[in-house]
Order: structure tokens, then sequence, then C-alpha cells
């Protein structure tokens, strides 16, 4: 099992980033999958989750309406799309499948 993510780096306040997470070696699309981040010094903070068939998303309210998350079954793969970051976005993002499998995250640094 694999979960690997990739876009993450340096962007400006109000910039944006798309992260990707590939998945391989489990049954991608029997899984709903998540994005979870984590800030320097602070707990891991649920971010946003898709359902095993993209029908469903949700979003921690503060990332509402500035990130998008999709997932793409045929390629494996999760996105998150976020829009007018903050400040307070940075953190090292992770992506997991059913909060069972998960990648080993990717740095999101946003500073001017």
């Amino acid at each position: 099992v694999q979960l690997v993510e990739s876009g993450g780096g340096l962007v400006q306040p109000g910039g944006s980033l798309r992260l990707s997470c590939a998945a391989s070696g489990f049954a991608f699309d029997d899984y709903a999958m998540s994005w979870v981040r984590q800030a320097p010094g602070k707990g891991l903070e649920w971010v946003s989750t898709v359902t095993y068939n993209g029908g469903s998303t949700y979003y921690a309210e503060s990332m509402k309406g500035r990130f998008t998350i999709s997932r793409d079954n045929a390629k494996n793969t999760v996105y998150l799309q976020m829009n007018s970051l903050k400040p307070e976005d940075a953190a090292v993002y992770y992506c997991n499948a059913g909060a069972l499998y998960w990648g080993q995250g990717t740095q999101v640094t946003v500073s001017s």
C-alpha cells in the first residue's frame, strides 16, 4: 500500500496550490479519501473528505469556499485544490484512505 502526496511548496498569501495523492496497492475506489493537515506545533486537523465515488464532499468550516477536493478513480488519485491561501493554511498535508492508510505528507508554506 502506498499513498504519495505531491504539489506542495511555497506560495504567497492569496495564491493557489493543487495537491495530488497517488494511491497504489489497495482498492482505491472502495475508500473515502481525506486530506488532513498538521501545522507546526499543532495536532492533526481534518481538512476535507470525498466519498468513494466522488459523489459527496465534505469540508472543515474554514476551508469551505476556498478548497475543493476531487478524485479520479481511473488514475487512483485524489486532489485538493487550494485557493485564496492564508498564512494559517501552512502545514504538512496528508492524504488518507478511510483513515487506514496514510501518505508521508507534503509541505505547504504560505508566506510573502
